[in-house]
């Protein structure tokens, strides 16, 4: 009898901690609905247009790190600007590249951008 008392104040105390916490918790409570944060409006589809251009040049990209070719296709160049620059910073790496390969890829194509604006 002792023991189911002490196992049932233990469960109290747990359920009453747990309850306290989970109650002074803030809540956060952002504005921003899923089509939103998906850029999925009128203009998202820019975003999507050069995710899918991304994709297609996914080839590209490998070999420009494995073979250190130093070219990367006009399309390939604008949707990986478009994609770091307009829509989701933080695309090149969930799509397995690392910060650093963003951050190169990124640099080469801003780069041949003002080249191409001087020419």
């Amino acid at each position: 009898m002792a023991h189911s008392i002490k196992l049932f104040l233990t469960l109290l105390l747990t359920w009453n901690m747990v309850s306290m916490v989970v109650m002074a918790r803030p809540l956060m409570m952002t504005k921003s609905t899923l089509a939103a944060r998906l850029k999925a409006d009128e203009e998202g589809s820019k975003c999507w247009d050069s995710l899918f251009e991304l994709q297609a040049c996914t080839g590209e990209a490998i070999l420009f790190f494995l073979n250190g070719e130093t070219y990367l296709g006009p399309g390939c160049c604008r949707a990986i600007e478009i994609i770091e620059h307009q829509c989701w910073p933080a695309m090149l790496t969930s799509l397995g590249f690392t910060p650093q390969e963003g951050d190169i890829l990124r640099g080469y194509c801003d780069a041949a951008e003002e080249d191409d604006d001087h020419n």
